[in-house]
């Protein structure tokens, strides 16, 4: 029983690992893009006060 256990802990780490880096990069990647859109909206809002 300890063993079957043992074993299932180590195949969700296993896919854990690789989930949580996809996440990660998805995450970081949507907040570049959000800043980015931010970005433009200020320099848009800049221009037009000049």
């Amino acid at each position: 029983m300890g063993d079957m256990i043992f074993q299932l802990l180590m195949l969700l780490i296993l896919f854990a690992i690789p989930a949580v880096i996809i996440i990660l990069f998805i995450v970081l990647n949507k907040r570049k893009k959000r800043l980015e859109r931010i970005e433009e909206k200020v320099d848009r809002l800049l221009s037009d006060r000049d």
